[in-house]
């Protein structure tokens, strides 16, 4: 999936992306960074919203599970089922958010499961990051659905 079709997608089926403003920077099969601007993003002390900060985590995170599921031919129906968000610091800009896979084998398990039992879960963590530092980490667990 090229960042451009992962944009569209995004953007078509998730409506908060688009209002973000939010970009696909990159796409990889082991990591997904977005990017989304201040302006539509801002609170009241001029430094970027933190549910703006989570949204976007959220979305790199679910978009590199997507990307992946997709890849390998396996649609599913896929949901967060919880997160936690730490903010290390005020964003006063522009910011990113970089899903990565950090763990193969928790990848295969992943699709063992969800090959026997249609369902699985896996755990991603992404790193909000602004102006070349890291300001926050979210970690998150996503459960596929197999479509059959």
């Amino acid at each position: 999936m090229t960042p451009g079709e992962l944009e569209r997608y995004l953007h078509d089926h998730i409506p908060l992306s688009r209002a973000m403003q939010a970009s696909v920077i990159s796409v990889s099969a082991d990591e997904v960074v977005l990017q989304a601007p201040l302006a539509p993003n801002i609170n009241h002390r001029e430094t970027v919203f933190g549910g703006s900060a989570s949204a976007l985590c959220i979305l790199a995170a679910w978009s590199l599970v997507h990307v992946r599921l997709t890849a390998a031919g396996l649609p599913s129906r896929l949901v967060i089922q919880r997160n936690l968000m730490d903010y290390l610091r005020p964003v006063p800009g522009e910011f990113q958010a970089r899903a990565r896979l950090t763990d193969g084998e928790s990848w295969r398990s992943f699709l063992k499961v969800l090959g026997r039992r249609h369902k699985a879960r896996i755990g991603i963590v992404a790193v909000l990051e602004s102006a070349g530092e890291i300001a926050g980490r979210l970690a998150a667990d996503f459960v596929a659905l197999r479509q059959r």
